[in-house]
């Protein structure tokens, strides 16, 4: 294969912090680089609290105790997401009512919501898509008048914004994702944010297993005990470490991504004004973070001769998630509505080769390779 989907980049400065953390002999969690990773992003963001996780996943499960989910609550979140979003609140008991995407954009459609809550509603999931924001005043101002919880997935999310506002400020809680294939990559690794200051005394006992081990180590408390529910979410600080060597070149690797998406987009933009292939504008309202270049195709048959002939070329072009409601293990728990949108975009989409260190002449062979078989 010439040229792999993703790539991990490297600043060079993870394998010396990852060695300072190991010679340090504190390698476990909540560590220096740790605390380095909380500031830079409370400080960089305006997010009133940061907690590393040990994957978006943690983080999101954490989200779920947070909101006080229960047997019998019922959540709504998109159904083109990642298993992860849905997973962290079933783990709770709580019923996932899954929305439907808009046609443009493959975000929660705000239209679709009124329909869907009930007085067992008790939380609202919304999920960013590669880093593009929802309209989050729409969404708050339901979560407002429903008294529900918000969470904001936003896994691809990261230096992205909605209004000027850092996506993960905005909801209650939200959720980033640090692997691999993401902007700032940590192997795994994930952030929870939190924005309501009510819950960053409970949030803190979850993380540090369900004690205020946090509160003892800054000598607020002569000793710490088991006082809430919790799991050992935080991750080692050698993960930290070589995570903060990413955040601190976290603006030349936006550099290079941000190129890279408007490289794509120049050189296919004709071939969309020709509807040979959709993919959505940018709102307004949102800023695009080069987490990754989609297009959809046609139809379901020609995505498939596409990903096959950009394969035979040396070009591994993936497609992303299936729709959670018409999974193996929901299809039998879903209330049966037609998700139109998200069965568009889960059938036809393209997503194409994207990495910092993608050069332009690769960028244009790609293209020329999508031109060509459309």
């Amino acid at each position: 294969m010439k040229t792999p989907f993703n790539k991990p980049y490297f600043t060079g400065k993870e394998p010396f912090y990852v060695a300072q953390c190991a010679y340090s002999g504190e390698l476990s969690g909540n560590g220096m680089y740790t605390q380095k990773c909380h500031e830079f992003f409370e400080l960089r963001y305006g997010f009133k609290k940061a907690l590393l996780t040990s994957s978006c996943s943690d983080a999101l499960e954490m989200a779920a105790l947070l909101g006080e989910v229960e047997p019998g609550d019922q959540v709504i979140m998109p159904s083109y997401t990642f298993v992860s979003t849905a997973n962290a609140f079933a783990l709770r008991g709580a019923e996932i009512v899954f929305a439907d995407i808009g046609k443009e954009i493959p975000n929660i459609d705000p239209d679709k919501l009124e329909g869907l809550i009930t007085e067992k509603t008790k939380a609202l999931v919304v999920v960013h898509y590669a880093g593009l924001a929802v309209d989050m005043d729409r969404i708050m101002e339901i979560a407002e008048r429903h008294n529900l919880f918000v969470v904001e997935d936003a896994a691809h999310a990261i230096d992205s914004y909605y209004k000027d506002r850092p996506l993960g400020s905005i909801g209650h809680v939200g959720t980033f994702s640090f692997h691999e294939t993401k902007n700032i990559i940590a192997g795994e690794g994930g952030l929870l944010t939190i924005n309501d200051e009510s819950l960053i005394e409970r949030a803190e006992i979850l993380w540090e297993k369900g004690t205020n081990r946090a509160a003892f180590s800054r000598g607020e408390v002569e000793k710490y005990e088991w006082v809430d529910l919790g799991s050992s979410y935080l991750p080692p600080d050698m993960i930290a470490a070589f995570l903060y060597a990413q955040l601190q070149h976290l603006d030349e690797i936006q550099e290079k991504r941000l190129h890279i998406w408007e490289k794509y987009n120049e050189e296919l933009a004709a071939t969309k004004d020709k509807g040979l292939i959709y993919y959505p504008d940018i709102p307004s309202y949102a800023t695009q973070n080069g987490n990754m270049f989609y297009f959809l195709a046609k139809t379901e048959k020609e995505r498939s001769k596409i990903l096959e002939y950009l394969k035979q070329n040396g070009i591994l072009a993936v497609f992303h998630y299936l729709p959670l409601h018409e999974s193996k293990y929901y299809i039998d728990k879903h209330d049966g509505r037609d998700l139109p949108n998200t069965r568009e975009y889960s059938s036809r989409i393209v997503r194409l080769p994207f990495y910092a260190e993608l050069a332009d002449s690769e960028i244009e062979v790609i293209s020329d390779r999508v031109r060509s078989i459309v």
